[in-house]
């Protein structure tokens, strides 16, 4: 019998049992707004499905299970034969088959494919975040494979399958298949204008063989990578298959494996080609023109990947304040901890309201979505991703000394929130891709400001951010150094038109008065005390 000192009083329940998806009114709105009528039924239950599996008991256990054995590198066979392959716990493939099963690769051939895709994938994310990297890619590659009909012809169906096929074989002969990439180099890192590996061209039209290294090369388990190659004529785009068609390995050396702050159930590895057997993805010389559409997805996947962090992160909080006591009452109700609880939940909201549009965005399609995108993807890679680490800290600290032990899942939360910031180029690089399209593309500018504009005249501080957006757009002096405070305005700025037009009154008037109005301090929980800052708690509640 536990002595009586020894009874565990005043705990939170573990944040089991529940539906990821519908406890998500931000989510759950986004997705009736965004997608045509006829697809919501079946959208929500899809989506519910895999809210319920995201929220259960035994797909926590394998976000555990994957982050506790992270995967292993095998360079050699017990006879010294080179054979490179990465092992993974099974866990880490039960959460790859649950992502691939939900259309989180398919969402370029269904209706609605990029809303509902979108909404799965930061629903899904929430379990585990490390599996979501080649979940992005396959998805992303597709755009850049339909550079060349004929290789989008063999590859797109086994990307966009809804069949998870692990192991190293001819993909012709596999149900699915997965995708990698392979940009960047020791020496250049995100200048991948710098990349030294060299492509020469083979006997058959279109083919090559690669010898060079790739400092990160992600997912080296995959079943095909798009890679960055200087060709006779410049840089160029390639498909590298993991396995040849006439089932021998192709030479993919993986020197070892990066042992990361976080992501530690992902295996991103360094690779060597020496021989390697390539078929080209577009024209030589425009592997960058080539391979942008598949950035401009995974830079969306950041976008989406950290709003499912934040959202986590903050029904955690909530849910912790929800059930604990301290100084005589529940901390969900004491003023300063609703304050901090509500400045969480509105950087989430607001993150997650954002790139449930840009993926709408992707469906809607046509030249002024295009334009937009052009703008707003790098904006929102920028600044939702940047806020990621610091809401992750301050919702680990909500939950205490609780919040800092692992067992409580917020640390791996917290070493899982730079990734997004770094991955697919830092802020930097997104600030100066935003300055490369406002002095290129005007009409990416003109999409922008139509679609903030469009909320003009709803919120006196909304209107007091444009016009001041527009006086630093029309001042060019020293625009690179300044660089990343125009991308936060505008980030902050469309954020802010979204929430005005679809979001409550209460969640709308919080945003705009901190974040717009200046009437905000440097950390969270910092809001002015007049608003209705309960119901702004009450909306992120994931226990309802």
């Amino acid at each position: 019998m536990a002595a009586s000192t020894h009874t565990v009083t005043n705990q939170a329940p573990p944040l089991v049992g529940y539906d990821v998806f519908a406890a998500d009114r931000a989510l759950t709105e986004a997705v009736e707004r965004h997608l045509e009528p006829s697809l919501l039924e079946t959208a929500r239950a899809e989506l519910s499905e895999l809210g319920r599996t995201a929220g259960s008991a035994q797909a926590q256990e394998w976000g555990v299970q994957a982050n506790e054995n992270p995967p292993v590198l095998h360079t050699h066979d017990r006879y010294g034969n080179r054979i490179d392959e990465v092992d993974f716990h099974p866990a880490w493939h039960r959460l790859m088959g649950r992502a691939v099963s939900a259309g989180l690769t398919a969402a370029w051939v269904r209706p609605g494919g990029h809303v509902r895709r979108a909404a799965g994938f930061l629903v899904w994310t929430q379990a585990e975040g490390g599996h979501g990297c080649p979940i992005s890619m396959t998805h992303a590659a597709v755009p850049a494979l339909r550079a060349d009909p004929a290789v989008a012809a063999e590859w797109e169906p086994r990307l966009t399958s809804t069949v998870y096929d692990e192991g190293l074989r001819p993909a012709a002969q596999k149900a699915g298949a997965i995708f990698g990439m392979g940009m960047t180099e020791k020496q250049g890192g995100s200048d991948v204008r710098a990349n030294t590996t060299r492509a020469r061209g083979l006997a058959e039209d279109g083919t090559y063989e690669l010898t060079g290294h790739k400092w990160f090369c992600s997912a080296p388990m995959s079943d095909g990578f798009l890679v960055l190659a200087q060709a006779e004529a410049g840089l160029t785009c390639f498909l590298v298959p993991r396995v040849l068609a006439d089932g021998t390995r192709n030479v993919f050396a993986i020197q070892r494996l990066k042992d990361k702050l976080g992501n530690k159930s992902n295996a991103s590895s360094e690779v060597e080609f020496d021989g390697t057997w390539a078929r080209r993805v577009g024209d030589e010389g425009r592997g960058v023109r080539t391979i942008i559409e598949m950035v401009a997805a995974t830079r969306l996947d950041c976008v989406i990947g950290s709003a499912a962090l934040m959202r986590q992160a903050v029904a955690q909080a909530v849910h912790h304040a929800t059930y604990r006591e301290a100084f005589g009452g529940k901390l969900i109700d004491k003023p300063l901890m609703r304050n901090v609880l509500a400045d969480l939940a509105l950087e989430s909201e607001a993150a997650t309201t954002l790139a449930l549009r840009l993926a709408a965005a992707y469906d809607t399609g046509g030249e002024r979505e295009q334009a937009f995108l052009r703008l707003a993807v790098p904006a929102a890679k920028y600044w939702v991703t940047k806020r990621c680490t610091p809401l992750a800290g301050e919702a680990l600290e909500c939950l205490g000394g609780n919040g800092y032990v692992e067992e409580s899942g917020m640390p791996r939360l917290l070493r899982e929130s730079p990734l997004n910031s770094i991955w697919e180029g830092s802020g930097n690089v997104q600030a100066l891709d935003v300055l490369r399209a406002l002095q290129r593309e005007p009409q990416a500018l003109n999409a922008f400001l139509e679609e903030v504009g469009s909320a003009r005249g709803a919120d006196h501080r909304l209107d007091g951010a444009i016009k001041d957006l527009l006086t630093e757009l029309a001042d060019l002096e020293g625009i690179e150094a300044r660089a990343r405070r125009l991308v936060e305005r505008m980030a902050l700025v469309l954020q802010g038109s979204l929430l005005v037009r679809y979001a409550p009154a209460e969640v709308a008037d919080a945003f705009c008065a901190s974040r717009l109005g200046g009437d905000w301090g440097a950390a969270f929980g910092t809001l002015p005390h007049t608003l209705d800052l309960a119901s702004v708690v009450e909306r992120a509640a994931p226990n309802r």
